[in-house]
């Protein structure tokens, strides 16, 4: 079940990588509940619409912004994650950990990050 939930996890983090709301989207569909929750310590996003905004944002912010997981654990359709953030470069720009929450179907229901915020 582990593989299982990486897997949708991975997909997930590629989401924030793409950078049309269209091909987010096809993505989304594969692997989040439509109604999915994002939090972090600057947002709070429910459904594609807002987390797909968010991301766009996140790329108009860090060119070619993206996350790469460094560690995963999961179990009893939860997992935390630690990543990477990268730019376009690959060059490293912070590091954080996630929460996910997963349906019966094993699609993402939740995700809540924490990373540092500046100042």
């Amino acid at each position: 079940m582990k593989d299982d939930f990486q897997a949708t996890w991975e997909q997930y983090t590629s989401a924030w990588k793409e950078e049309s709301a269209e091909n987010k989207l096809n993505i989304f569909k594969q692997c989040l509940d439509r109604s999915c929750q994002y939090n972090d310590p600057v947002v709070k996003t429910t459904g594609y619409d807002e987390l797909s905004a968010y991301m766009l944002d996140f790329h108009k912010q860090i060119a070619g912004g993206h996350f790469v997981t460094q560690y995963f654990l999961a179990h009893s359709n939860k997992s935390i994650a630690r990543w990477e953030m990268r730019n376009d470069k690959n060059e490293l720009l912070g590091d954080g950990i996630s929460y996910g929450e997963y349906n019966e179907a094993g699609k993402l229901i939740s995700m809540t990050g924490f990373f540092e915020t500046p100042g």
